[in-house]
């Protein structure tokens, strides 16, 4: 932790999302040789990069929205998992065939699974086997949804501050003009 409360120890964003530089001195910002091409051409460039973060803000919510179903799909199948283990007898159940269609199953006891790993792959595991591959699972996908979200509050953060920057630009050109226009 630095001084004023903030975790130094975790990065800014864990996949790389550029940080906005705040225009403090729109003065000095304006004068540098990369926005030598006028007002208009560092209003594109900053809608550019608005742009380029409400992309990839949408990239992270679908990969949010994506973990968030998978974790509690991985939870479900650690909790038959355990029911497997402690099954001594055949066991009734019902399971889904498709939208809203059950169909009953009589399950014996059994010390295998079958685990569906996509792609059209699924994979027969012992239980043991099956326990610690769904667990580890469930450790990256809460780890990677723990990144996701801290990167999607940093994200939420550079494009305020780029509209901002966008805002105190135009701003900056508006008084120019008007200082312009009195003094002629």
């Amino acid at each position: 932790m630095d001084g004023d409360g903030t975790d130094t120890t975790s990065p800014k964003s864990y996949s790389g999302i550029p940080e906005a530089v705040f225009v403090d001195n729109v003065d000095e910002f304006m004068s540098k040789p990369e926005n030598s091409g006028g007002v208009d051409k560092v209003l594109r460039n900053l809608d550019e990069q608005h742009a380029k973060y409400k992309h990839m803000e949408l990239s992270l919510a679908t990969k949010r929205r994506r973990l968030r179903q998978q974790i509690p799909d991985l939870a479900r199948s650690l909790d038959m998992i355990e029911k497997l283990k402690i099954q001594k007898e055949e066991m009734e159940t019902k399971f889904l065939l498709s939208d809203q269609v059950f169909v009953k199953a009589n399950i014996p006891p059994t010390d295998k699974v079958y685990l569906w790993l996509g792609a059209n792959v699924m994979l027969e595991y012992a239980l043991e086997d099956a326990e610690n591959l769904l667990s580890s699972n469930m450790v990256t996908a809460k780890k990677n949804l723990t990144h996701v979200e801290h990167d999607l509050d940093f994200l939420r953060d550079q494009w305020t501050t780029t509209e901002v920057n966008m805002a105190r630009v135009y701003n900056w050109d508006v008084k120019r003009r008007q200082a312009a226009k009195a003094s002629s």
